[in-house]
């Protein structure tokens, strides 16, 4: 039995509901595929407000003609480099393509998500000094290249699928749900909705993030994402320019947590930086507790300094377990869900 803040979640896994891409791909949209990007905005907005069963275009489809258009002029994330990586110039996060250096039944994550169908991609939005998957994050070019009809077919065999059109996963052998993260999975958005329109398992999408994307990719995983798993880092831009090279980081990740909680459920990450509870883990926790209260959330200890952070004295030794129990203790002062 799941937690209700994940109810619609564990309503997929028992076979009473439906991942949210397959009923948006079911929904049709009456507009030209080739018309211009504002006129596919306008359609796109129309078919979020109203269902409708006419048309020649999937919304699936249309939203991969927009983050196709979003892409080839880089702007998925809030950096907006607008790079032209249609034309093989890369932008900040240095992806050029997706590339994947790992896929594998996770069972290290939270316990409502596991065996968790985990794919880790090349290449980050963020610069963390601190990153604990630094080898992927800062080599883009790292991972190998699978096409999303293989993809597809990758995730339907570990859902546990077989047979018909409404694939369902097999609830005793199979991942409960696909776990698209890296580095961060924004820069591939335009690849997993390609997999996504070859993929029929009834299995639950979780966009594990930093939550950095610009608003529009916000708007193209509506209906698509049924769970995010998000890290909320920093409680102040200043922590976030100097750790992540990440600016204006608060309006941008606290938007984003809003509009991802209002179009599916939600479960959000805290890592504990040593030196850091006052400044961010405080902030954080007391922002989720003002405007996520329904939202499960994982107070991490499990920081290490890796990457360059020996070179920066604030964040350069582990946590202390008298930081962590603060943190725990700010968590619980203010009523909310922890994970297990």
């Amino acid at each position: 039995m799941g937690s209700g803040t994940l109810g619609r979640y564990y309503s997929v896994l028992g076979g009473e509901a439906r991942a949210r891409y397959l009923s948006t791909k079911e929904a049709k949209v009456a507009v030209d595929i080739s018309a211009p990007t504002e006129e596919l905005w306008e359609a796109h907005a129309n078919a979020l407000r109203v269902e409708s069963e006419d048309g020649a275009v999937d919304m699936l489809e249309l939203k991969t003609e927009l983050a196709r258009r979003l892409h080839s002029k880089c702007e998925i994330c809030e950096r907006r480099c607008r790079a032209r990586r249609s034309e093989g110039e890369a932008g900040h996060c240095g992806v050029l393509e997706a590339r994947v250096t790992s896929e594998f039944l996770h069972t290290g994550e939270e316990p409502d998500l596991v065996p968790s169908y985990t794919v880790f991609f090349a290449g980050c939005t963020f610069e963390c000094v601190y990153c604990q998957n630094w080898e992927i994050s800062t080599r883009p070019r790292s991972g190998v290249v699978i096409p999303p009809l293989e993809m597809a077919q990758m995730i339907e065999r570990r859902a546990g699928a077989s047979g018909g059109s409404g694939l369902r996963r097999d609830r005793s052998t199979g991942a409960r749900n696909v776990n698209w993260v890296g580095g961060d999975p924004s820069s591939n958005l335009l690849y997993i909705l390609q997999t996504l329109r070859e993929c029929r398992a009834n299995i639950p999408q979780v966009w594990n993030s930093n939550m950095y994307l610009s608003e529009e990719s916000m708007t193209l995983l509506e209906g698509v994402v049924d769970v995010y798993l998000t890290d909320f880092k920093y409680g102040n831009d200043a922590c976030a320019s100097s750790l992540s090279n990440a600016p204006d980081y608060l309006r941008i990740v606290a938007r984003n947590h809003l509009l991802g909680r209002a179009h599916a459920e939600m479960m959000i990450r805290h890592l504990v930086l040593p030196g850091h509870v006052e400044c961010c883990t405080r902030p954080v926790l007391t922002w989720i507790a003002s405007n996520l209260k329904d939202v499960k959330v994982n107070v991490m200890a499990q920081y290490r300094p890796e990457h360059m952070a020996r070179a920066h004295p604030d964040i350069s030794r582990r946590l202390r377990a008298s930081e962590y129990e603060d943190a725990i203790g700010i968590a619980e002062d203010l009523g909310l869900e922890l994970a297990d």
